[in-house]
């Protein structure tokens, strides 16, 4: 077997309720902005929860055309609009009759999302109840299937490598992210386009969770309803966009001259194996993950600076990913800053781990931790250093990036400021 080869982040397409773009979400984010306000895509007054991060600025008809976007559902909006934005900035070469190009044969697409087309699922039904299910569209199928987005960017890009999607609720492009880490570093591909996309903000997604109540009831005040490590949190708030990023060789990127944005030197996957939805005692699956994920990455816990939390605002995930911080990194627990930046876009769902991901290269580059927002009062048994309602500008060399899902499903990322 070949030595491990190293693996850069050259590229990254953001869309949150923030905004839409990499750099507009980021000077939201490192300012404290909430993007969390009143649903606008659908009105249910039999519901209670009104409140989500909703990618209000984001126009695909700057990206698409009408006929084209027609076609597919809004999570494909979102993927697609987010790999241009990757590939612009990173500029990636595909086809060898382009300078320092890609074979596209070696270059993959891995984008996931947790639910898919679930908007067009519900436009269809109700049209299949008053119409009949014989009038259904012949773009359904295609509109509402996951691996539609990795499908259409290898398609747009001409990327023949790998094309496939991971669906695993929360952890969904944290897995997509490392899976193609992996087969870069040991050679199967020498660059991808990886992450996730999410547009879950439907009648059905906000009953589905509401009827779970895992929803927070807080919607008289939507900019303070998403509130990790607070006393007073009472469950997340529905986001929906992409995060996206393009990863490749290091050598590669060298030579074409690729700005690096930050080094992708560690990845782990694990199960809770416990319950449906709960945590483990103490995160003991998470634990796990993350020392799975400081060995594959060849760092010892103090030589990470920050953690972007999974974070997502619930009673048990903030307590329980807070313990099980406490257990990996000991003493060093107490210097380390770990912050949600969940707390202003929302849980994104399968695509939280991209976007956080892009948060925590960010971070690394730019040396500015991004904050908790919504801290009041911080609960008791939450005792870590949440970067609270402020960004801090302080330099650091690594950082992880949590993603935990329902099913017992965990992906961690490591991260390193880039050095030649």
């Amino acid at each position: 077997m070949s030595a491990p080869r190293r693996v850069v982040i050259t590229g990254t397409g953001l869309i949150t309720a923030l905004g839409t773009g990499t750099e507009k979400s980021w000077q939201a984010a490192i300012n404290g902005t909430s993007g969390i306000g009143r649903i606008t895509h659908f009105q249910d007054p039999k519901l209670k929860v009104t409140i989500a991060g909703e990618a209000r600025d984001f126009q695909v008809e700057n990206y698409l055309d009408r006929k084209e976007a027609r076609r597919m559902d809004r999570f494909n909006h979102f993927a697609l609009a987010a790999a241009e934005m990757a590939m612009t900035e990173s500029g990636l070469p595909i086809g060898l009759d382009k300078p320092n190009g890609y074979e596209p044969e070696r270059v993959g697409v891995i984008v996931g999302s947790g639910i898919g087309g679930l908007a067009s699922l519900e436009e269809s039904h109700k049209n299949g109840l008053e119409k009949g299910f014989d009038r259904l569209s012949p773009f359904f199928i295609l509109r509402m299937i996951v691996n539609m987005a990795p499908g259409r960017i290898s398609m747009r890009y001409n990327a023949r490598g790998p094309n496939w999607s991971p669906v695993s609720a929360c952890s969904t492009s944290a897995h997509a992210i490392g899976e193609a880490w992996k087969s870069i570093r040991w050679g199967e591909m020498d660059a991808a386009i990886a992450g996730g996309s999410e547009a879950a903000i439907t009648q059905l997604g906000i009953g589905g969770f509401e009827s779970m109540h895992a929803l927070s009831s807080r919607v008289d005040d939507p900019a303070t309803a998403s509130r990790p490590f607070d006393k007073d949190r009472d469950g997340f708030v529905m986001g929906e966009g992409a995060g996206l990023v393009v990863i490749e060789e290091l050598e590669h990127a060298k030579r074409r001259g690729a700005k690096i944005i930050a080094e992708l030197v560690g990845y782990a996957a694990n199960s809770d194996a416990h319950h449906e939805t709960a945590p483990a005692p103490e995160h003991e699956g998470a634990q796990r993950c993350m020392r799975l994920a400081l060995q594959s990455a060849g760092l010892k816990p103090e030589d990470i600076g920050y953690i972007n939390a999974h974070g997502t605002s619930t009673p048990f995930n903030d307590l329980h990913e807070s313990k099980a911080i406490q257990r990996v990194f000991g003493e060093h627990a107490k210097k380390l800053m770990v912050s949600s930046t969940k707390s202003m876009t929302g849980h994104m769902l399968g695509a939280a781990g991209g976007a956080e991901a892009v948060f925590t290269a960010l971070a690394l580059q730019r040396g500015i931790i991004p904050p908790t927002i919504n801290q009041f009062t911080r609960d008791p048994d939450c005792e870590l250093d949440y970067v609270p309602n402020k960004a801090r500008e302080v330099r650091v060399d690594a950082a992880m990036s949590n993603s935990f899902g329902f099913g017992g499903t965990n992906a961690v990322l490591v991260l390193r400021r880039y050095r030649d």
